[in-house]
């Protein structure tokens, strides 16, 4: 696996959106990638809809030259 992730995308993302199916697939894609989860999601309710986040990081980056 590369050290740095495809395409410019940072080391560590944090993805949050509504609940819903769309943000689980943002989710899986970046696991596709290969992004690890980065500690527990994150949920609140922002009085319409629940909203979440979830914290990814790049395999091995911290060991780059």
């Amino acid at each position: 696996m590369s050290a740095l992730p495809p395409d410019n995308l940072p080391v560590y993302r944090l993805l949050t959106g509504p609940d819903d199916a769309a943000f689980c697939r943002r989710v899986s894609e970046a696991l596709a990638l290969g992004y690890q989860l980065y500690g527990s999601p994150a949920a609140t309710f922002n009085g319409t809809s629940v909203i979440v986040a979830q914290a990814l990081v790049w395999p091995n980056a911290n060991n780059q030259a």
